[in-house]
């Protein structure tokens, strides 16, 4: 079993940077590819970003590229979303996500992981 629990959400202004983190259980974090996705006010689940086990692959959404970071520590079983100038199509549940079958490379498909956080509501006002 794997936990995730995301945090960092909330409210802020168009132009400013929220740090996202997903902090997950077990001692085996540092082999799953790991994912964040967002999903908007009546809009389906989408892929925002998407690190492989040893951070050497990482993929962007076209919508985030230049403004969100994903990063991921091993050692702390954490991955990370830094997202800077945000604006308000930015307005979202961001959920983190793991692919606990492990492998090389990164996943692109929400059905590719297996374990989800709960979510963290992210809100960009204009």
């Amino acid at each position: 079993q794997v936990q995730l629990v995301e945090s960092g959400g909330g409210l802020v202004q168009a132009g400013g940077s929220l740090r996202l983190s997903c902090a997950a259980s077990g001692r085996t974090f540092s082999i799953y590819p790991m994912g964040w996705f967002r999903q908007g006010p009546g809009k389906e689940r989408e892929l925002v970003a998407t690190i492989s086990r040893n951070s050497v692959s990482i993929y962007y959404a076209d919508s985030v590229k230049g403004r969100f970071t994903i990063s991921r520590d091993n050692a702390k079983n954490t991955v990370y979303l830094q997202m800077n100038s945000l604006e308000p199509e930015d307005t979202a549940v961001y959920y983190c996500a793991a692919d606990s079958k492990a492998g090389l490379g990164i996943r692109l498909r929400p059905a590719s992981y297996d374990y989800w956080g709960q979510g963290t509501q992210v809100t960009v006002s204009s």
